[in-house]
């Protein structure tokens, strides 16, 4: 499953970098090819692709630097109690 995470954030993010070689760990804020408006979009891509809610908690930059900080963002979500559930 981490691979399926990994493939499906870098292409959704990969047309942003038309012929640019870039690597799952790079810093895509640094490389100047996201903004802010497009952060938002990889939130609401990441929500409806991995069907998880994104905690407020969770909105910094540092989780949406990379791939592999994404992907990461994305298990630890995926893990975690969700909020209202009710255990048996």
């Amino acid at each position: 499953m981490q691979d399926q995470i990994d493939t499906q954030i870098r292409a959704f993010i990969e047309p942003r970098f038309a012929g640019r070689a870039w690597s799952d760990d790079d810093d895509i804020f640094a490389m100047g090819f996201v903004d802010s408006m497009f952060a938002m979009e990889v939130v609401m891509f990441i929500e409806r692709t991995f069907a998880v809610t994104m905690p407020n908690d969770e909105l910094h930059m540092g989780n949406f630097r990379s791939v592999r900080s994404m992907a990461a963002l994305v298990r630890r979500i995926s893990a975690a109690p969700q909020a209202g559930a009710v255990s048996a």
